[in-house]
């Protein structure tokens, strides 16, 4: 199960490419407070032995100073660093591991269980592709795990994983494994949540982690890192609607004009038209250029710098999309924010607003509803505003047009932030719902026959577009 190979000492030049070609899952640990999010990726890395022996025996001093486990070896130490966190025996701000096995690369996101810092836990999924969402078997789904969950579905994880640990303080008990998958399950039809397994772990003893447990036989099913390594996400990306935000001009010299960017979604072709909005204009791809050199297409992640064959105006903050199938524009949208300052909202007041690589400025009109994370209701209309931590439908009105895409279906290009103008310090994330001011609904996009077998095309004989690290 360790990242360990042959070629490392056959052939090092083959190892590193095949290193380089395995695709990538970004995965986040949430949940309620002493679930044992720190411990189970400290189990992962310790089982897959993939903990070096210079740190294991700075985990071992650690351990006896500041260890939380009683005799027991406490793996939560390898996440949580900051010092309040390992006096406290918490996780505090988002922590990054990465991690690489002989099927696929790890990169993840430890997120705090306290409700106070549910904005680091919104951070940290943001980029995730999958939940691994944690429930002491002890207690059940309580309600941070709620919080949790319904945030993972608001920003579009189609993956879960629903690890129900410390099985061994419940005597490895298949009847409140049972029970507690029953609960959540209602949870995750609620929510919407389809992709969804459960596991019944002991993060601390190991058990269904890596290795199979030898205490609960009546699970069938895979372990956690079985699940990790073979959770497809070839679906998940978008490779039909190509959008691509314009972050920098690249102008060496007299006779190259570059536009440099990351492609968000679909996939782009050396002389395919493109539109540019907000203007409108269009013109033929002329080169994808890399740093290693031209290529004749891109990849939603890849980071590119597109040359045309007309001289068209484009700056930052423009966006490139395949001419024909521009999405919508306008000034008004309603947008899901999770408020992330001390601050309170404030209806009416002015608010810069960075979405995709465009900066511009907005208002927000009012509170259409906030969402009670306990029950999951929606209260209608909110006077005030949002405090932090809260997560509500908002009415945005912007100083000037963008492109508004739902942001379920156009993760890249749906999300934003809004900033305070005085202190240029972040204080909310947003989702874009659907449009406002008279235009109704975002329209959705209607895929023709050619279109669609171009996607079919491109799944099943382009299957390497899976592993770009997005």
């Amino acid at each position: 199960m360790s990242h360990v190979s042959e070629l490392i000492e056959s052939d090092i030049l083959a190892y590193l490419d095949q290193h380089e070609n395995k695709d990538l899952l970004r995965f986040l640990t949430c949940g309620s407070v002493d679930d044992g999010k720190s411990t189970l990726i400290g189990r992962l890395l310790f089982d897959s032995k993939l903990i070096f022996e210079d740190h294991l025996a700075s985990l071992h001093m650690d351990n006896e100073r500041q260890g939380n486990a009683g005799e027991a070896l406490d793996l939560a130490l390898l996440v949580d660093g900051l010092a309040s966190e390992r006096e406290q025996g918490i996780t505090i701000d988002v922590a990054y591991r990465y991690f690489s096995t002989d099927k696929r690369k790890f990169i993840i996101a430890d997120c705090p269980g306290h409700e106070q810092y549910t904005r680091n836990m919104a951070t940290g999924a943001s980029t995730c592709n999958l939940a691994v969402v944690m429930i002491d078997a002890r207690k059940g789904v309580l309600t941070q795990s709620r919080r949790h969950s319904f945030i993972v579905s608001l920003l579009g994880l189609k993956h879960i994983v629903v690890a129900i640990n410390k099985m061994d303080l419940v005597d490895y008990s298949e009847e409140v494994f049972n029970k507690i998958r029953a609960e959540y399950q209602e949870l995750a039809v609620q929510l919407g949540l389809k992709d969804v397994y459960y596991v019944p772990i002991s993060a601390l003893n190991g058990d269904n982690v890596v290795n199979r447990s030898e205490s609960m036989t009546w699970y069938h099913g895979e372990t956690l890192m079985n699940i990790l390594e073979q959770v497809e996400l070839r679906e998940d990306q978008n490779v039909t609607d190509f959008r691509f935000p314009v972050q920098y001009v690249n102008r060496p010299n007299l006779d190259f004009r570059g536009y440099c960017g990351t492609v968000a979604s679909g996939v782009v072709h050396k002389g395919d038209t493109l539109a540019v909005l907000p203007s409108g204009m269009s013109s033929r791809v002329k080169g994808i250029h890399t740093y290693e050199g031209e290529i004749e297409l891109a990849w939603p992640g890849d980071a590119v710098t597109i040359t045309l064959e007309d001289e068209v105006d484009i700056s930052r903050g423009d966006l490139l999309v395949h001419a024909g199938q521009e999405p919508a524009m306008g000034e008004r949208f309603a947008a899901h924010l999770v408020w992330m300052n001390e601050k309170a909202l404030v209806p009416g007041r002015e608010y810069g607003i960075k979405i995709g690589t465009k900066v511009t400025n907005c208002f927000v009109n009012e509170v259409l509803e906030e969402v009670d994370i306990n029950t999951l209701e929606r209260n209608k209309k909110i006077a005030g505003g949002l405090e932090l931590n809260a997560i509500g439908l908002c009415d945005l009105q912007l100083t000037e047009p963008v492109v508004m895409e739902n942001y379920q279906s156009q993760p890249g290009t749906g999300a934003f932030i809004l900033i305070d103008r005085l202190t240029n310090v972040t204080v909310a994330a947003g989702m874009v719902e659907r449009a406002l001011g008279g235009s109704g609904d975002l329209p959705k996009r209607q895929y023709t026959e050619a279109e669609r077998n171009l996607n079919r095309f491109i799944r099943e004989n382009y299957p390497e577009w899976a592993c770009k690290s997005v």
